[in-house]
């Protein structure tokens, strides 16, 4: 049987590739808010990032999170990110 796929993403915050299972996504929805999408299937443009301190971080400070949704990260929207991390 033929083993399939595993779809793979670009962490903003270490430019790494990595399985999107494992990442969280930002989307920027139609409506031009910004949340944090838990299915990974919301509409809009996403942006992917590891579960990491130190990768939201680096995503925050040279503002890659920022430019690869096109519009300002809200601290809100960075409080959900820090809730969710994986503490290393």
């Amino acid at each position: 049987m033929k083993q399939r796929r595993v779809p793979m993403r670009l962490c903003v915050g270490c430019q790494e590739m990595r399985p999107k299972k494992e990442l969280l996504r930002v989307v920027r929805t139609p409506e031009n808010k910004l949340e944090v999408d838990r299915t990974g299937k919301k509409p809009g443009r996403g942006a992917y990032i590891c579960p990491v301190r130190a990768c939201l971080d680096k995503a925050i400070q040279g503002r890659r999170l920022e430019k690869a949704l096109e519009m300002e990260i809200t601290p809100q929207i960075v409080r959900e990110l820090e809730d969710r991390l994986i503490e290393i």
